[in-house]
Protein backbone atom coordinates (compact mmCIF):
# COMPACT_ATOMS: atom_id res chain seq x y z
CA UNK A 1 0.00 0.00 0.00
CA UNK A 2 1.42 3.42 -1.15
CA UNK A 3 0.69 6.59 0.46
CA UNK A 4 -0.09 9.47 -2.35
CA UNK A 5 2.42 12.26 -2.31
CA UNK A 6 0.77 15.66 -0.71
CA UNK A 7 -0.07 18.56 -2.91
CA UNK A 8 -2.31 21.47 -2.44
CA UNK A 9 -5.14 21.69 -4.45
CA UNK A 10 -5.43 24.73 -6.93
CA UNK A 11 -8.91 26.01 -4.24
CA UNK A 12 -6.78 25.53 -1.32
CA UNK A 13 -6.56 28.81 0.32
CA UNK A 14 -3.27 29.48 3.17
CA UNK A 15 -3.09 27.19 5.58
CA UNK A 16 -6.38 25.11 4.13
CA UNK A 17 -4.76 22.67 2.25
CA UNK A 18 -3.04 18.98 3.05
CA UNK A 19 -2.72 19.16 6.91
CA UNK A 20 0.10 17.03 9.71
CA UNK A 21 -3.03 14.80 9.78
CA UNK A 22 -3.08 13.35 6.38
CA UNK A 23 -6.34 14.78 4.83
CA UNK A 24 -5.11 13.87 1.02
CA UNK A 25 -2.82 10.69 2.35
CA UNK A 26 -4.81 7.21 1.89
CA UNK A 27 -5.02 4.56 -0.71
CA UNK A 28 -7.01 4.60 -3.89
CA UNK A 29 -9.91 2.88 -2.31
CA UNK A 30 -10.44 5.11 0.66
CA UNK A 31 -10.32 8.29 -1.51
CA UNK A 32 -12.85 6.79 -3.70
CA UNK A 33 -15.24 5.63 -1.20
CA UNK A 34 -15.02 9.04 0.27
CA UNK A 35 -15.95 10.48 -3.10
CA UNK A 36 -18.87 8.72 -3.37
CA UNK A 37 -19.94 9.64 -0.29
CA UNK A 38 -19.50 13.15 -0.62
CA UNK A 39 -21.02 13.12 -4.10
CA UNK A 40 -24.52 11.19 -1.98
CA UNK A 41 -24.80 13.88 0.26
CA UNK A 42 -23.77 16.54 -2.51
CA UNK A 43 -26.41 14.92 -4.89
CA UNK A 44 -29.45 13.26 -2.79
CA UNK A 45 -30.78 16.82 -2.70
CA UNK A 46 -31.04 16.92 -6.41
CA UNK A 47 -34.26 15.26 -6.25
CA UNK A 48 -35.96 18.41 -5.76
CA UNK A 49 -35.14 19.40 -8.98
CA UNK A 50 -37.58 16.80 -10.54
CA UNK A 51 -40.61 18.54 -10.68
CA UNK A 52 -38.61 21.77 -12.41
CA UNK A 53 -37.37 19.58 -15.07
CA UNK A 54 -40.85 17.49 -14.99
CA UNK A 55 -42.23 21.02 -15.92
CA UNK A 56 -39.88 21.81 -18.27
CA UNK A 57 -40.44 18.36 -20.11
CA UNK A 58 -44.22 19.26 -20.00
CA UNK A 59 -43.42 22.42 -22.03
CA UNK A 60 -41.08 20.78 -24.55
CA UNK A 61 -43.21 22.12 -27.40
CA UNK A 62 -42.45 25.84 -26.32
CA UNK A 63 -39.50 27.31 -26.78
CA UNK A 64 -38.84 27.96 -22.59
CA UNK A 65 -39.98 24.40 -22.10
CA UNK A 66 -37.20 23.25 -25.09
CA UNK A 67 -34.27 25.71 -23.27
CA UNK A 68 -35.95 24.46 -19.73
CA UNK A 69 -35.40 20.77 -20.36
CA UNK A 70 -31.72 21.80 -21.13
CA UNK A 71 -31.14 24.57 -18.52
CA UNK A 72 -32.18 22.26 -15.59
CA UNK A 73 -30.21 19.58 -15.70
CA UNK A 74 -27.14 21.96 -16.54
CA UNK A 75 -27.65 23.59 -13.73
CA UNK A 76 -27.07 20.57 -11.91
CA UNK A 77 -24.53 19.50 -13.41
CA UNK A 78 -22.66 22.67 -12.46
CA UNK A 79 -23.57 22.40 -8.90
CA UNK A 80 -22.11 19.08 -8.50
CA UNK A 81 -19.08 20.69 -10.20
CA UNK A 82 -18.95 23.00 -7.72
CA UNK A 83 -19.29 20.86 -4.58
CA UNK A 84 -16.75 19.16 -6.13
CA UNK A 85 -14.25 21.69 -6.84
CA UNK A 86 -15.23 23.08 -3.24
CA UNK A 87 -15.19 20.23 -1.51
CA UNK A 88 -11.32 21.12 0.35
CA UNK A 89 -12.58 24.25 1.36
CA UNK A 90 -16.31 22.79 2.51
CA UNK A 91 -13.85 20.27 4.91
CA UNK A 92 -11.16 22.11 5.62
CA UNK A 93 -13.51 25.57 6.77
CA UNK A 94 -13.82 23.53 10.30
CA UNK A 95 -9.86 23.67 10.71
CA UNK A 96 -9.30 26.68 13.38
CA UNK A 97 -7.46 29.64 11.51
CA UNK A 98 -8.33 28.94 8.07
CA UNK A 99 -9.45 31.74 6.05
CA UNK A 100 -12.23 31.07 3.52
CA UNK A 101 -11.23 32.70 -0.39
CA UNK A 102 -12.55 32.23 -3.52
CA UNK A 103 -9.29 31.69 -6.85
CA UNK A 104 -10.82 33.55 -10.05
CA UNK A 105 -12.16 29.72 -11.91
CA UNK A 106 -14.12 29.10 -8.83
CA UNK A 107 -15.92 32.75 -8.56
CA UNK A 108 -16.40 32.17 -12.56
CA UNK A 109 -18.26 28.39 -11.56
CA UNK A 110 -20.32 30.07 -9.07
CA UNK A 111 -21.31 32.92 -11.47
CA UNK A 112 -22.32 30.22 -14.40
CA UNK A 113 -24.31 28.55 -11.84
CA UNK A 114 -26.38 31.91 -10.79
CA UNK A 115 -26.46 32.29 -14.67
CA UNK A 116 -27.81 29.03 -14.54
CA UNK A 117 -30.45 29.43 -11.75
CA UNK A 118 -31.86 32.69 -13.38
CA UNK A 119 -32.28 30.51 -16.45
CA UNK A 120 -34.20 28.23 -14.79
CA UNK A 121 -36.82 30.47 -13.37
CA UNK A 122 -37.36 32.05 -16.54
CA UNK A 123 -38.20 28.67 -18.05
CA UNK A 124 -39.66 26.75 -15.84
CA UNK A 125 -41.37 29.49 -13.78
CA UNK A 126 -42.31 29.35 -9.83
CA UNK A 127 -40.90 25.57 -9.36
CA UNK A 128 -37.58 26.84 -11.38
CA UNK A 129 -36.73 28.89 -8.18
CA UNK A 130 -35.49 25.70 -7.11
CA UNK A 131 -32.44 26.24 -8.01
CA UNK A 132 -32.00 29.43 -6.39
CA UNK A 133 -32.48 27.53 -3.33
CA UNK A 134 -29.30 25.74 -4.30
CA UNK A 135 -27.50 28.59 -5.25
CA UNK A 136 -28.25 30.39 -1.95
CA UNK A 137 -27.19 27.19 -0.06
CA UNK A 138 -24.01 27.10 -1.93
CA UNK A 139 -23.11 30.24 -0.60
CA UNK A 140 -22.77 29.20 2.59
CA UNK A 141 -19.85 26.88 1.75
CA UNK A 142 -18.20 28.47 -0.73
CA UNK A 143 -18.04 31.97 1.07
CA UNK A 144 -17.42 33.32 4.60
CA UNK A 145 -20.81 32.77 6.73
CA UNK A 146 -21.62 36.43 6.89
CA UNK A 147 -21.39 36.66 2.84
CA UNK A 148 -23.52 33.45 2.55
CA UNK A 149 -26.15 34.13 4.48
CA UNK A 150 -26.07 37.38 2.53
CA UNK A 151 -26.91 35.62 -0.56
CA UNK A 152 -29.73 33.68 1.71
CA UNK A 153 -31.30 36.62 2.50
CA UNK A 154 -31.17 38.60 -1.25
CA UNK A 155 -32.68 35.07 -2.47
CA UNK A 156 -35.24 34.80 0.20
CA UNK A 157 -36.25 38.69 -0.94
CA UNK A 158 -36.14 38.06 -4.76
CA UNK A 159 -38.35 35.05 -4.04
CA UNK A 160 -41.09 38.08 -2.25
CA UNK A 161 -40.85 40.19 -4.67
CA UNK A 162 -41.34 37.40 -7.86
CA UNK A 163 -43.93 36.34 -5.64
CA UNK A 164 -45.94 39.83 -6.02
CA UNK A 165 -44.61 40.73 -9.29
CA UNK A 166 -44.99 37.64 -11.15
CA UNK A 167 -48.53 36.69 -9.52
CA UNK A 168 -47.44 33.32 -8.29
CA UNK A 169 -49.24 31.16 -6.25
CA UNK A 170 -48.76 31.40 -2.44
CA UNK A 171 -45.97 28.63 -1.56
CA UNK A 172 -43.94 28.67 1.69
CA UNK A 173 -42.11 25.64 1.06
CA UNK A 174 -39.82 27.44 -0.92
CA UNK A 175 -39.16 29.60 2.30
CA UNK A 176 -39.03 26.36 5.01
CA UNK A 177 -36.69 24.82 2.06
CA UNK A 178 -34.09 27.51 2.52
CA UNK A 179 -34.24 28.22 5.72
CA UNK A 180 -33.56 24.68 7.36
CA UNK A 181 -31.03 23.93 4.65
CA UNK A 182 -29.07 27.51 5.72
CA UNK A 183 -29.83 26.55 9.32
CA UNK A 184 -28.27 22.60 9.01
CA UNK A 185 -25.41 23.89 6.75
CA UNK A 186 -24.12 26.57 9.43
CA UNK A 187 -25.14 23.91 12.05
CA UNK A 188 -22.44 21.82 10.17
CA UNK A 189 -20.09 23.82 9.84
CA UNK A 190 -19.98 25.09 13.70
CA UNK A 191 -20.31 21.11 14.29
CA UNK A 192 -17.41 20.06 12.17
CA UNK A 193 -15.08 23.21 13.35
CA UNK A 194 -15.51 22.16 17.10
CA UNK A 195 -15.01 18.69 16.03
CA UNK A 196 -11.76 19.84 14.03
CA UNK A 197 -10.33 21.63 17.30
CA UNK A 198 -10.82 18.42 19.32
CA UNK A 199 -9.16 16.80 17.01
CA UNK A 200 -6.36 19.16 17.10
CA UNK A 201 -6.19 19.19 20.78
CA UNK A 202 -6.20 15.71 21.16
CA UNK A 203 -3.08 15.65 18.57
CA UNK A 204 -1.16 18.65 20.66
CA UNK A 205 -2.05 16.79 24.09
CA UNK A 206 -0.63 12.93 21.80
CA UNK A 207 2.67 15.40 20.54
CA UNK A 208 3.29 16.93 24.16
CA UNK A 209 3.19 12.88 25.77
CA UNK A 210 5.33 11.59 23.19
CA UNK A 211 7.66 14.65 24.14
CA UNK A 212 7.77 13.93 27.62
CA UNK A 213 8.35 10.63 26.93
CA UNK A 214 11.44 11.44 25.01
CA UNK A 215 12.07 13.60 27.71
CA UNK A 216 12.19 11.27 30.61
CA UNK A 217 14.28 8.76 28.45
CA UNK A 218 17.00 11.13 28.36
CA UNK A 219 17.29 12.34 31.25
CA UNK A 220 16.91 8.60 32.66
CA UNK A 221 19.06 7.04 30.13
CA UNK A 222 21.79 10.50 30.74
CA UNK A 223 21.49 9.28 34.62
CA UNK A 224 22.01 5.56 34.11
CA UNK A 225 24.71 5.61 31.64
CA UNK A 226 26.11 9.03 33.39
CA UNK A 227 26.56 7.67 36.88
CA UNK A 228 27.83 3.82 35.84
CA UNK A 229 30.36 4.69 33.24
CA UNK A 230 31.94 6.68 35.87
CA UNK A 231 32.34 4.71 38.66
CA UNK A 232 32.94 1.98 35.83
CA UNK A 233 36.00 4.42 34.88
CA UNK A 234 37.18 5.05 38.36
CA UNK A 235 37.27 1.30 38.91
CA UNK A 236 39.49 1.08 36.01
CA UNK A 237 41.63 3.36 37.55
CA UNK A 238 41.95 2.09 40.60
CA UNK A 239 42.60 -1.52 39.02
CA UNK A 240 44.65 -0.39 36.67
CA UNK A 241 46.71 1.62 39.58
CA UNK A 242 46.61 -1.92 41.82
CA UNK A 243 48.06 -3.77 38.98
CA UNK A 244 50.92 -1.23 38.63
CA UNK A 245 51.24 -1.75 42.66
CA UNK A 246 51.25 -5.73 42.27
CA UNK A 247 48.01 -5.84 44.55
CA UNK A 248 46.81 -8.73 42.23
CA UNK A 249 43.80 -9.80 44.30
CA UNK A 250 42.57 -6.33 44.84
CA UNK A 251 42.98 -5.57 41.45
CA UNK A 252 41.05 -8.64 40.84
CA UNK A 253 37.97 -7.94 43.06
CA UNK A 254 37.83 -4.40 40.92
CA UNK A 255 37.83 -6.15 37.19
CA UNK A 256 35.20 -8.50 39.32
CA UNK A 257 33.47 -5.17 40.46
CA UNK A 258 33.61 -3.89 36.93
CA UNK A 259 31.95 -6.76 35.45
CA UNK A 260 28.82 -6.60 37.84
CA UNK A 261 28.45 -3.19 37.13
CA UNK A 262 28.65 -3.13 34.03
CA UNK A 263 25.63 -5.90 33.73
CA UNK A 264 23.75 -3.86 36.04
CA UNK A 265 24.14 -0.67 33.99
CA UNK A 266 22.73 -2.92 30.89
CA UNK A 267 19.72 -4.34 32.77
CA UNK A 268 18.77 -0.58 33.84
CA UNK A 269 19.29 0.57 30.50
CA UNK A 270 17.00 -2.15 29.20
CA UNK A 271 14.40 -1.61 32.52
CA UNK A 272 14.48 2.09 31.20
CA UNK A 273 13.62 1.21 27.56
CA UNK A 274 10.76 -0.88 28.94
CA UNK A 275 9.43 1.61 31.26
CA UNK A 276 9.69 -0.84 34.29
CA UNK A 277 13.03 0.76 35.93
CA UNK A 278 12.76 1.31 40.02
CA UNK A 279 15.04 3.30 41.99
CA UNK A 280 15.70 2.90 45.51
CA UNK A 281 17.27 5.64 48.02
CA UNK A 282 19.13 2.90 50.25
CA UNK A 283 20.37 1.16 46.93
CA UNK A 284 21.66 4.84 45.86
CA UNK A 285 23.10 5.54 49.23
CA UNK A 286 25.06 1.97 49.03
CA UNK A 287 26.14 2.57 45.65
CA UNK A 288 27.34 6.16 46.65
CA UNK A 289 29.47 4.89 49.55
CA UNK A 290 30.95 1.98 47.52
CA UNK A 291 31.67 4.48 44.48
CA UNK A 292 33.13 7.28 46.54
CA UNK A 293 35.31 4.38 48.58
CA UNK A 294 36.77 3.35 45.33
CA UNK A 295 37.63 7.31 44.30
CA UNK A 296 39.66 7.37 47.79
CA UNK A 297 36.41 9.94 49.00
CA UNK A 298 35.53 9.76 51.92
CA UNK A 299 31.46 9.73 52.26
CA UNK A 300 29.37 10.28 55.22
CA UNK A 301 25.72 9.58 54.58
CA UNK A 302 22.77 8.89 56.54
CA UNK A 303 21.15 5.65 57.33
CA UNK A 304 18.01 6.13 58.59
CA UNK A 305 15.31 6.62 55.92
CA UNK A 306 11.79 6.22 57.24
CA UNK A 307 10.81 9.71 57.62
CA UNK A 308 11.66 10.83 54.01
CA UNK A 309 7.73 10.72 52.28
CA UNK A 310 7.32 8.15 50.06
CA UNK A 311 6.58 10.69 47.34
CA UNK A 312 10.35 11.78 47.45
CA UNK A 313 12.02 8.88 47.84
CA UNK A 314 12.67 8.59 43.61
CA UNK A 315 13.62 12.38 43.48
CA UNK A 316 15.83 11.60 46.12
CA UNK A 317 17.57 8.80 45.19
CA UNK A 318 18.05 10.31 41.34
CA UNK A 319 19.74 13.61 43.21
CA UNK A 320 21.78 11.39 45.08
CA UNK A 321 22.41 9.06 42.23
CA UNK A 322 22.83 12.70 39.40
CA UNK A 323 25.03 14.21 42.42
CA UNK A 324 27.75 11.78 43.12
CA UNK A 325 28.03 11.05 39.49
CA UNK A 326 29.36 15.13 39.40
CA UNK A 327 31.63 14.81 42.52
CA UNK A 328 32.90 11.87 40.80
CA UNK A 329 33.84 13.19 37.50
CA UNK A 330 34.58 16.91 38.24
CA UNK A 331 34.74 18.19 42.08
CA UNK A 332 38.72 16.44 43.25
CA UNK A 333 36.97 16.27 46.26
CA UNK A 334 38.23 14.66 49.67
CA UNK A 335 34.96 14.67 51.39
CA UNK A 336 31.42 14.64 50.63
CA UNK A 337 28.45 14.36 52.85
CA UNK A 338 24.49 13.07 52.13
CA UNK A 339 22.19 14.46 54.47
CA UNK A 340 18.74 13.51 54.66
CA UNK A 341 15.67 15.19 56.06
CA UNK A 342 11.90 14.60 55.45
CA UNK A 343 12.03 17.65 52.71
CA UNK A 344 15.09 17.76 51.75
CA UNK A 345 18.13 15.92 50.68
CA UNK A 346 21.63 17.82 49.97
CA UNK A 347 24.99 16.35 48.42
CA UNK A 348 27.80 18.52 49.61
CA UNK A 349 31.82 18.48 48.90
CA UNK A 350 34.62 19.91 49.61
CA UNK A 351 36.26 19.79 45.98
CA UNK A 352 36.29 22.64 43.20
CA UNK A 353 33.65 25.51 44.02
CA UNK A 354 33.13 28.98 42.66
CA UNK A 355 33.68 29.56 38.48
CA UNK A 356 34.58 25.77 38.14
CA UNK A 357 31.17 24.43 38.21
CA UNK A 358 28.54 24.83 36.01
CA UNK A 359 25.14 24.21 37.85
CA UNK A 360 23.38 24.02 34.15
CA UNK A 361 24.68 20.68 32.42
CA UNK A 362 22.11 18.17 31.83
CA UNK A 363 21.97 15.89 34.39
CA UNK A 364 21.64 18.75 36.79
CA UNK A 365 19.38 20.43 34.13
CA UNK A 366 17.01 17.18 33.86
CA UNK A 367 17.28 16.77 37.53
CA UNK A 368 15.50 20.25 38.14
CA UNK A 369 12.67 18.87 35.35
CA UNK A 370 12.27 15.93 38.05
CA UNK A 371 12.14 18.51 41.15
CA UNK A 372 9.48 20.38 39.63
CA UNK A 373 7.42 17.61 38.42
CA UNK A 374 7.44 16.68 41.79
CA UNK A 375 6.47 19.79 43.07
CA UNK A 376 10.35 20.36 44.95
CA UNK A 377 13.07 22.91 44.04
CA UNK A 378 16.76 22.30 42.98
CA UNK A 379 19.05 24.50 44.56
CA UNK A 380 22.85 24.23 43.63
CA UNK A 381 25.67 26.43 45.87
CA UNK A 382 28.60 27.21 45.00
CA UNK A 383 31.44 27.85 47.59
CA UNK A 384 34.54 29.80 47.47
CA UNK A 385 37.34 28.14 47.13
CA UNK A 386 36.21 24.86 47.71
CA UNK A 387 32.94 23.18 47.55
CA UNK A 388 30.00 22.59 46.01
CA UNK A 389 26.39 21.27 46.77
CA UNK A 390 22.93 20.07 45.48
CA UNK A 391 19.88 20.26 47.39
CA UNK A 392 16.33 19.29 46.59
CA UNK A 393 13.86 20.46 48.75
CA UNK A 394 9.80 21.00 48.90
CA UNK A 395 8.64 24.06 47.97
CA UNK A 396 7.20 26.06 50.63
CA UNK A 397 3.93 26.48 49.39
CA UNK A 398 3.70 22.97 49.41
CA UNK A 399 1.68 22.37 52.63
CA UNK A 400 -0.14 18.49 51.50
CA UNK A 401 0.93 16.17 54.27
CA UNK A 402 3.07 13.66 52.66
CA UNK A 403 3.37 9.96 53.90
CA UNK A 404 6.50 8.60 54.71
CA UNK A 405 7.75 5.23 53.68
CA UNK A 406 7.40 3.73 57.52
CA UNK A 407 4.09 4.56 57.07
CA UNK A 408 3.48 3.82 53.83
CA UNK A 409 4.97 0.01 55.19
CA UNK A 410 2.77 0.02 57.68
CA UNK A 411 -0.50 1.02 56.11
CA UNK A 412 -2.49 -2.36 54.15
CA UNK A 413 -4.20 0.66 51.46
CA UNK A 414 -0.80 2.23 50.58
CA UNK A 415 2.02 0.34 48.83
CA UNK A 416 5.23 2.05 47.57
CA UNK A 417 5.89 2.37 43.96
Amino acid sequence: MTTEKQRPHPGDPPGCGPDRHGARTGDAHERRGSLAVMFFWGGIWLFWMIQPFVDAVQRIDTPRGMLGVLVVPAFCVVYLWHFYARREIFIQAARPGCRMTLPAWDLLRYGLMGLLAVACVVTVGQNGYTAAVFFALSALWTFTPLVGWGVVVAVALGYMVLWQAADWRQDWSMFVGLGFGALAITVGRVAGRRQRQLQESQQVNAELMVQQERNRMARDLHDILGHSLTVITVKAELAGRLLDADATERARAEVADLETLSRTALADVRRAVEGYREISLSGELTRAREALAAAGIEARTPTALDQVPADLVELFAWTVRESVTNVLRHSRAQHCVITVTPRALTVADDGVGGPEVSPSGNGLRGLRERANASGAVLITKSEMPHGFSVTVAVREDEHVTRPTTAQVARSPEVRPT
